[in-house]
């Protein structure tokens, strides 16, 4: 495998015959590299449809109304991250086809968990978010793809706003205070804005080790999760302060 880091022969008059292989090499990296990221989004988006179906039907059959309102909410809240936990810890023990079934598994169960928000809000104002959220999307992810800047310096500081915003969540759900309320959602549609210009760019770059591996297919599932998390975060949280509550 080319070892990409090696500075590039010079061109001109009297260049080496070996540059048109390297090239040859470099556009077959670069395919690769399109093939990959483009695995990873339609995985991602495929994950966010199924979500969104799964949502919408189980509020609108009114199952919703009647589960959420019971104890079993909790084991529906908790599901999306008891998958995300196995995927994560047991990545390594698992063969591809099981990475991608516990991944179909969390949309599912996700889609169950936001099946709320149609309880909550309109459906006029979650098409709008949605659709403002796809936008600010695809717009930040083709930063984080296209930049020559280094975002790596900024992923510490995003996890640490995530963990801030959890840790404000919980003080707020006691102190019920409105203005808290707002500036979390503020906070996190800035921060998870932020993670997916990062991890668009730390995807690309973890292509560099991946490509050829047997570890690449589950790379890909991994990485549509990180993206979905993004998204869908920052769907809610645009959602809490731009929806129009039922």
């Amino acid at each position: 495998m080319a070892n990409w880091n090696d500075p590039q022969p010079r061109s001109g008059f009297g260049a080496s015959p070996s540059l048109g292989g390297r090239t040859g090499a470099r556009t077959g990296y670069d395919a690769g590299l399109r093939s990959h990221m483009l695995s990873i989004y339609n995985y991602m988006a495929s994950g966010v449809l199924l979500s969104g179906m799964v949502a919408l039907l189980f509020a609108s059959s009114g199952y919703a109304a009647q589960v959420l309102n019971t104890p079993l909410r909790w084991i529906i809240m908790l599901a999306p991250l008891g998958f995300v936990m196995a995927m994560s810890f047991g990545l390594h023990r698992m063969r591809t086809s099981t990475v991608q079934m516990l991944f179909w598994a969390f949309a599912v169960a996700m889609g169950l968990s936001l099946s709320s928000i149609f309880l909550a809000y309109t459906g006029a104002s979650i098409a709008t978010t949605f659709f403002a959220t796809a936008a600010a999307f695809a717009g930040l992810s083709l930063v984080g793809y296209t930049t020559k800047k280094d975002l790596s310096g900024f992923g510490s500081f995003l996890i640490m706003g995530v963990i801030g915003i959890l840790v404000a969540t919980l003080i707020n759900l006691f102190v019920q205070s409105t203005v808290m309320q707002l500036a979390i959602s503020v906070l996190g549609v800035l921060i998870f804005a932020g993670l997916t210009a990062y991890d668009t760019q730390r995807l690309k770059q973890q292509y560099y080790q991946l490509a050829g591996t047997d570890f690449a297919g589950k790379a890909v599932v991994m990485g549509a999760l990180s993206l979905y998390l993004d998204f869908i975060n920052m769907f809610q949280f645009l959602l809490s302060f731009m929806g129009n509550r039922n």
